[in-house]
C-alpha cells in the first residue's frame, strides 16, 4: 500500500463529501486507533472537525489517550474544535429505568453506543455537520463487531476499506501519539477493560488472514492447520452471526397482485 497516496485519496475522497452537501465533520473519539486515524484524516482536509469524547463508565487510560489525541489534533490542527460529554448520569437514568425483567448485559453495553450516536447526532444537527464512522473493513464488513445503530449509525466511512493492519501503518505515517497505536483494540464499552481480542477470541491479523481466505472463495480446510481452523471458524461463526448488521434492512415487498385487489 502507498501510505502516502491511500491517506491523500481518503482526504480529498472526505472533501468532495462535505463540500457537495456543505457540511462540517463530527467524530467521536474513543482512546483507539480507528478513530484517531479517522479524525486525524478529517482535519488534514482543513475542514471544520469538532471531536467528540463520550465517556461511559470509561476505563481511565482510554480516556486519557482520548484526550491526549484531542489536544494534539488541537495543537497540530486549527481547523479542530474539542468537546467532551460525560454521559455516565444519561446511562445510569436509563438503566435505572429499565424494569429489572429486562436489564441484559449485552443490551446495556449496546445502549452505551447508541448513546453515542445520539449524542454526535445532536451535535451534527446543532453545527449543520455530518457524523463520520470509524469502523474498519474487519469489523464492518468481516465480524459484524459494532453496534447496530450505534457505532454503526453514522453518515460516512472513510476507515471502512482499510483492514486494522492497514489503520495502524497509516497511523504510524501520520505520526499520531505512541500510546494509541500501542494500545490494544478496545471497543470502550466495557469497565473491565475488555479487549476486541478477548471478546472476539482472535486477533485483528488473525481475522484479516480468515476474511482474505474467504474473499479469495477458499473452503477447504485440509491444508490448514489447526489453529488456522479455529481462526476461520471464530470469522465463520462472527460473520454468519452479525451478517444482519452488514446488510440493508430486509423490506416486506408486497406483491402487485395483491395490492391491486
Amino acid at each position: 500500500m502507498n501510505l502516502l497516496k491511500t491517506k491523500t485519496y481518503i482526504c480529498n475522497w472526505l472533501t468532495k463529501y462535505a463540500n457537495n452537501n456543505n457540511k462540517i465533520f463530527i467524530v467521536g473519539i474513543s482512546g483507539g486507533i480507528d478513530s484517531a486515524l479517522t479524525s486525524t484524516l478529517c482535519a488534514e482536509t482543513e475542514i471544520k472537525t469538532i471531536i467528540v469524547s463520550m465517556p461511559i463508565k470509561q476505563n481511565k487510560d482510554q480516556l486519557v489517550r482520548a484526550q491526549e489525541h484531542a489536544k494534539w489534533l488541537e495543537k497540530k490542527y486549527k481547523n479542530v474544535e474539542k468537546l467532551e460529554i460525560n454521559l455516565d448520569y444519561l446511562f445510569n437514568a436509563f438503566q435505572k429505568t429499565m424494569p429489572q425483567k429486562i436489564q441484559n448485559e449485552i443490551g446495556l453495553i449496546n445502549t452505551k453506543a447508541r448513546l453515542r450516536m445520539t449524542t454526535l447526532y445532536q451535535i451534527a444537527s446543532s453545527q449543520n455537520g455530518i457524523v463520520v464512522g470509524t469502523g474498519n473493513k474487519i469489523e464492518d464488513f468481516g465480524v459484524g463487531f459494532f453496534t447496530k445503530y450505534g457505532d454503526g449509525g453514522v453518515d460516512i466511512s472513510p476507515i471502512a476499506d482499510l483492514t486494522k493492519t492497514e489503520v495502524k501503518k497509516i497511523a504510524l505515517n501520520l505520526n499520531i501519539i505512541e500510546s494509541i497505536i500501542k494500545a490494544d483494540p478496545t471497543d470502550g464499552l466495557w469497565e473491565n477493560n475488555r479487549t476486541d481480542e478477548d471478546q472476539l477470541g482472535a486477533k485483528y491479523s488473525e481475522l484479516e488472514w480468515a476474511m482474505n481466505y474467504r474473499e479469495n472463495n477458499m473452503h477447504g480446510k485440509e491444508n490448514l492447520s489447526k489453529k488456522e481452523i479455529k481462526i476461520l471458524s471464530i470469522y465463520d461463526n462472527n460473520h454468519k452471526k452479525n451478517k444482519h448488521k452488514m446488510t440493508t434492512i430486509p423490506i416486506c415487498k408486497i406483491p402487485e397482485n395483491l395490492k391491486n385487489e
